[in-house]
Parts: C-alpha cells; sequence; structure tokens
C-alpha cells in the first residue's frame, strides 16, 4: 500500500469481523449452494449456480483486499495517546463562526462514519487540524467551502 493504513483497535476488529464473516460464514454456504446448483445440470440458464459463482468471485476479492489491510495495518490506539497537538485518533471539538459546535474523531479510511463524527486522516478536515492545539484558529478548505474554526477541546478516548 503507498500510504499507511492506519486504524484503531476499533477499526482493525471491525475489518476481521468481516473477514472473519466472508470466510467462515457466507462463502461455505456458498460453496453448498452453488455445488447444489452444479448438480442439476445445464448451468448456462441456472441462476443459483451463476450468481453463486459470481458472488464467490467478489467475497474471494473483499476477502484478499481485506487481509491486505490487516496485514498493512498501523494500530494507534487512542487511549494510549497523550499530546497537545492534533494527531490520528483525537477527538476534536470545534467551534464555528455561527457558535455552532462540531465534534469529530480523525480515524483510519476504514472506520469512516460521518453521522457518528468519525472523519478520515486523510479528509480536508482532519489535514488541516492535523497538528494544531486547543485555542488555534483553522481555516479549512472543504469542497462545501472554507469554514472557519476555533479548536476548543482535544481528548483522546
Amino acid at each position: 500500500m503507498a500510504t499507511p493504513n492506519y486504524l484503531t483497535p476499533k477499526g482493525l476488529e471491525k475489518l476481521k469481523d468481516e473477514l472473519r464473516a466472508l470466510i467462515h460464514d457466507e462463502r461455505p454456504k456458498l460453496v453448498k449452494t452453488v455445488a447444489w446448483a452444479a448438480s442439476n445440470g445445464d448451468r448456462s440458464e441456472n441462476a443459483d449456480y451463476i450468481y453463486g459463482k459470481r458472488r464467490l468471485r467478489e467475497i474471494d476479492k473483499r476477502a484478499g483486499i481485506l487481509t491486505k489491510k490487516i496485514e498493512a495495518a498501523q494500530v494507534i490506539d487512542p487511549k494510549t495517546l497523550r499530546s497537545e497537538k492534533i494527531v490520528f485518533g483525537a477527538t476534536v471539538t470545534l467551534v464555528d463562526e455561527d457558535g455552532k459546535e462540531k465534534v469529530f474523531q480523525i480515524v483510519g479510511e476504514d472506520e469512516i462514519e460521518t453521522e457518528a463524527g468519525k472523519i478520515s486522516w486523510q479528509s480536508p478536515v482532519a489535514k488541516a487540524l492535523i497538528g494544531r492545539k486547543v485555542g488555534d484558529e483553522v481555516l479549512i478548505k472543504r469542497p462545501a467551502g472554507e469554514w472557519i474554526v476555533e479548536i476548543t477541546n482535544v481528548e483522546f478516548v
């Protein structure tokens, strides 16, 4: 991988859980279905067989991707970090010009949950925040336009 695959421990577990589910649950069931469909004779018009083979290829491809991501993972536990500056894993509280407060946690690419405030360390917001500290005013250039915020809190939870 060209860039590091930074993950929190929860993010790594999420990837491992997905891999386990694919390899130990979904794939074995699908193999049985494909074998049954193949035993029915003509495979050219057998939807169970055709769909099953296609889904097996998708599972194998996703399992390969997950395996590479897990092997390349650089796990960083936010609970063990202590820094005055914002780094990967930090939970940051911001206040914008309108006095609205937003809370973001900077996480890995595979952990993004925008509704929960989990943003990628490679996002425009995170890139603008990394290296800053409480009290800094930051101009964030987002696709939606420029956003000026003040950092009011940094936690590692």
